[in-house]
């Protein structure tokens, strides 16, 4: 029986050579495998570190993004103020006026009642012509602090709305009050009053009514001031006033205001009287900021824009008092 089972070196050799087989292809199975993890780990690696590239990029540019944001919102802000301002000394301008007026119907009825007498002492006669005298230069100078806001008020054609009646309204209330004051001239003439000393005028309060006529005007000119540039992307990056901001490796960038520009780049313009910025391009767009519904692309034909019509000047203006338009042709 031994002998049987030893005699049979075919057999022996077979199954030698079968494990042999199994252990190569065993032996190939894993490192296929393993490979396939070790590339797939390195896949892996590429792409976190890619992905975190990107991001830190993204980051980037999105933080600058919102600085130069911020900082463009709070020069729109400081705008806002100085115009708020502006209308806040002219508010107070009207409570003046209106006190003026009260005054001079105090003094009106001062004098009614001194001069009712019979017989007027000297010093009496003195005191009312002072009096006239404050009332003649109180109505001279509102008179004239009036006309000067009517003046620019027409002058910005109507932009700020709501005083056109304010001011008619002190209008009518000045000149009723001259009305009334001739009649008590007249009187005062019954009572030998000399008619040029009723109309004599203080000097230095004149001086003072030129003063504040001037400073309402300068004033005006400010809150009517703006700055204007246009042209193709690439004569506004020349300028220095243009470049592209944002976007995200390298698309998508959007053209954005440089910070911190010389107002000598612009051209300087009053607001109430250019109602137009000149296109005559295929198309146009604003770099500032400007409310859509304050103005209108105007078309000369399909393929080409005429100008750009500023169809309300305060809302176009309100947020930034400088306009950047780019030219595409």
């Amino acid at each position: 029986m031994k002998k049987s089972a030893n005699s049979n070196p075919k057999i022996t050799s077979e199954n030698t050579e079968s494990v042999n087989f199994n252990n190569d292809r065993d032996a190939r199975k894993k490192g296929v495998t393993k490979g396939a993890f070790t590339t797939g780990l390195i896949s892996l690696i590429l792409l976190v570190g890619a992905g975190v590239v990107v991001y830190a990029l993204y980051n980037r540019e999105r933080n600058k993004h919102l600085a130069l944001i911020e900082s463009q919102r709070q020069s729109f802000a400081e705008l806002l103020t100085a115009r708020d301002s502006t209308i806040n000394e002219w508010v107070v301008t009207f409570d003046q006026i209106e006190k003026d007026l009260a005054t001079i119907v105090q003094k009106e009825n001062l004098i009614t009642v001194q001069s009712t007498d019979a017989e007027l002492s000297q010093d009496k006669k003195q005191q009312i012509l002072e009096e006239i005298k404050n009332i003649n230069t109180l109505l001279d100078l509102n008179k004239k602090k009036i006309a000067s806001l009517n003046a620019e008020l027409k002058k910005s054609g109507g932009s700020i709305k709501g005083l056109q009646e304010k001011i008619a309204e002190l209008e009518v209330t000045v000149k009723q009050r001259e009305k009334e004051i001739m009649e008590l001239k007249m009187a005062l003439t019954d009572k030998n009053f000399e008619i040029e000393q009723l109309n004599t005028r203080m000097t230095d309060l004149q001086i003072t009514v030129a003063q504040r006529d001037e400073e309402i005007h300068n004033k005006t000119y400010e809150m009517n001031k703006a700055f204007l540039a246009y042209g193709t992307y690439k004569n506004l990056r020349e300028k220095g006033l243009v470049a592209k901001e944002g976007g995200f490796l390298g698309l998508g960038k959007k053209e954005s205001l440089i910070e911190d520009f010389p107002d000598s780049l612009f051209n300087q313009i009053d607001i109430t009287e250019m109602r137009t910025i000149p296109v005559n391009s295929k198309n146009a767009k604003l770099i500032t900021e400007h409310p859509t519904n304050s103005y209108e692309l105007v078309h000369e034909d399909e393929d080409k824009i005429a100008f750009i019509e500023i169809k309300d000047p305060d809302l176009f203006w309100k947020i930034s008092k400088y306009a950047v338009v780019e030219i595409i042709e």
